[in-house]
């Protein structure tokens, strides 16, 4: 068993939002992890979990990684790394690296959490783990003792902790919970495949889904089924009991005009989930899974199916988008 830090508040509840889910016309269930914890909290702290304390393993006292300027991830690593005592190095993704990120959403938590932010541009980001690796090795002939986690915490250790998500709702299942019965499908956001090869290994060893449907948010169906399997075989070589996965179902028709950037039919979406559950969705991965989730009722493709909706979190994103939902308001 790999050693894992206890960082989250688990387990996350099985809630069944009942007037949204006669409105689609589906049997629907929400796991909210986006309730982990505090304002470290979605879908990042479980994989953090394994990766913070693999680094604490190796004697590190600082963390390099990365994501995009509102990088949820990388919100999550600053206030785990504060937490812990550790230096956290963040290489954030933005148009226009020599003007200063505005203090909103992720990065003002970043900030507060004393993370120090490097902006890169787009070009130098499609190098991230050579300009990591540099970092790295500068901070290491300085003295200190640097550990690099990938995007999104998404490598084999990392999606170790969404296998034991499914072992947490299997028990959940098992007490009668959300109907005491296996899913037909999970659906979830998909942003750089962790979360997608850890929920299908865990759904299939632990019965609770038969398929999983990653909504991708960036990206193509190609990029994120080639790294979801090279995620899964990671995670096999640390965990020797894992075998073959649920069906997972790469979906990216929902995916947007851009990463970060959702259309106007997603962001009413948004609005309308949140008024008929109080469920708070965000622009950049869990509104535009759960437009995907819509699309698929509409199509029929839902009917007669057990759904459970993986809400991964992403509040601090929604409110550095503010002005985005004028056309929705």
């Amino acid at each position: 068993m790999r050693k894992r830090l206890a960082l989250s508040h688990l387990p996350t509840p099985i809630q069944r939002p009942r007037r949204l889910a006669e409105a689609l016309g589906v049997d629907l269930h929400v796991k909210r992890d986006d309730m982990t914890a505090g304002a470290e909290a979605g879908n990042k702290i479980r994989k953090l979990e394994y990766l913070l304390a693999d680094a604490q393993e190796e004697g590190a006292d600082c963390v390099i990684t990365c994501g995009g300027l509102q990088s949820n991830h990388a919100r999550a690593t600053a206030l785990l790394c504060a937490s812990l005592g550790l230096r956290a190095v963040l290489f954030l993704r933005t148009a226009v690296p020599s003007a200063p990120a505005p203090l909103e959403g992720n990065v003002l938590l970043d900030r507060l959490a004393g993370a120090e932010i490097r902006l890169i541009s787009p070009e130098a980001y499609r190098g991230r783990e050579a300009v990591m690796a540099e970092a790295a090795a500068e901070i290491r002939a300085a003295g200190g003792r640097p550990y690099v986690i990938p995007e999104g915490g998404s490598n084999g250790l990392g999606a170790l902790g969404y296998v034991r998500a499914m072992e947490e709702i299997r028990k959940q299942l098992d007490l009668g919970l959300a109907g005491g019965k296996p899913f037909d499908v999970i659906v979830h956001a998909c942003g750089s495949g962790g979360t997608a090869a850890g929920t299908a290994l865990g759904a299939s060893r632990y019965e609770v889904a038969g398929e999983v449907r990653a909504m991708a948010v960036c990206e193509d169906r190609a990029t994120f089924a080639r790294v979801a399997l090279e995620i899964m075989d990671d995670a096999r070589s640390l965990d020797p009991r894992l075998g073959a996965p649920a069906h997972l179902v790469i979906d990216d028709s929902a995916k947007g005009p851009a990463h970060g950037a959702s259309t106007p039919v997603q962001r009413a979406r948004i609005l309308k989930v949140a008024r008929l559950s109080g469920l708070i969705l965000d622009p950049v991965y869990t509104g535009k899974a759960f437009s995907g989730l819509w699309d698929m009722a509409e199509r029929g493709e839902l009917s007669g199916k057990r759904v459970l909706f993986l809400h991964t979190g992403g509040l601090p994103g929604l409110l550095a988008q503010a002005a985005d939902f004028t056309d929705a308001l």
